[in-house]
This record gives structure tokens, sequence and C-alpha cells, in this order.
């Protein structure tokens, strides 16, 4: 049973793509999000992607933090799981909401344009086990919201510079990335 316990609204002063880019790679996630990648192993994270959505999946890390892989902050893996064990799932359905699944429960974001260089992001988070709350992946979403913002933000002011080029996608770390830039390509065309 999940029980609603929050909603909160985040004002990114970028366009709505730029956002959805940013959590569609993880590349940034160990420069970025420091204390996230000591719980997580960027090794082993991965992308998959399906018709009109992308699943990242976080496995715990091998090393560093102790509550990587302690009790409650992974989930059971099964005898017929294949991805058991994992810290978080991310799955993005495009165009705009993310789906931020921990062992506690679960982050709703809603991505809402506003302006073209203004988004709102809405959260809206559900628990379905509080003892595992604050602990892993999913411990600190708040710090891990600003520090993305920062980042998108930058971005943002980035991409108007005459010294932006695009470069390629990387094959590893940006398949959601790529995914979201051919669904936009295709809805543009059609």
């Amino acid at each position: 049973q999940m029980r609603h316990i929050s909603s909160r609204s985040y004002e990114v002063n970028a366009h709505w793509a730029l956002y959805c880019e940013n959590y569609l790679e993880g590349f940034h996630i160990p420069f970025v999000h420091r204390a996230l990648n000591e719980l997580v192993d960027y090794g082993s994270y991965s992308t998959e992607t399906f018709r009109y959505s992308s699943l990242q999946t976080a496995f715990p890390a091998r090393t560093g933090s102790a509550d990587s892989n302690t009790a409650g902050t992974r989930f059971e893996a099964t005898a017929d799981s294949t991805n058991g064990g994992a810290s978080a799932y991310y799955l993005f359905v495009f165009p705009n909401l993310m789906f931020n699944f921990y062992p506690w429960g679960i982050s709703v974001n809603v991505v809402k344009p506003v302006a073209p260089e203004k988004t709102v992001v809405e959260f809206l988070t559900f628990v379905s086990d509080e003892e595992k709350l604050g602990g892993g992946a999913g411990s600190d979403l708040h710090r891990v919201e600003m520090e993305d913002e920062a980042v998108v933000e930058s971005v943002q002011r980035g991409i108007k510079s005459r010294f932006y080029s695009r470069g390629r996608y990387s094959p590893k770390s940006e398949r959601g990335l790529h995914h979201f830039h051919r669904l936009i390509a295709e809805f543009l065309d059609s």
C-alpha cells in the first residue's frame, strides 16, 4: 500500500527538454552527484529503451558507503528476477513523466514547460515502507534535484554561447537521451 507523503514544485530556469535530457543520461552521476555515486555502481548502470519509454537501473556500489549494501537500500532479489538487488529503477515515459522506484516507494516527477527557458517540475512522493525511507539511492531527493538544476541551468546558458558545439552520443551513457531525441524528431515530423 502506497501512501502519499509529499508534493513539491521546483522551478528550473531551463527548457523542459534539457531537464529531461539530464534525467536520461547517467554520465553526469559521478561528477555531479558525488553522494549518490557512493551508493550506486556507475559501472553497472544500465539503460533499456522501449517504444515510448526508457528504463535506467542502478545497482549498489561494491565499495564506498556502507549504506549502499545494507538491507532496505536495494530491492530484494528473487529466484525469477533478472535485476534483483537494484538500488533504484528510473522509468521515463515520453514526453515528460519520470517514475523513480526505490525500495521505500516511488517518486513521480511531472515536467511542465512554462516558457522556452522555464520549466516547473512537480515531485510527488509515495511511500510503501517507511522503515526504508532515508536510505540508499532515494535518500535525499531534494539534494539530487538541486545538483541537477545547477547543471541543467548551466547547460541552458551554455547552449546560447557562440562556442557551443554539440557532440556525438555516448553509446553506453546516452542510450536514453538518443531515444528521447528520436521520439521528438518523430513527433515533429508527423
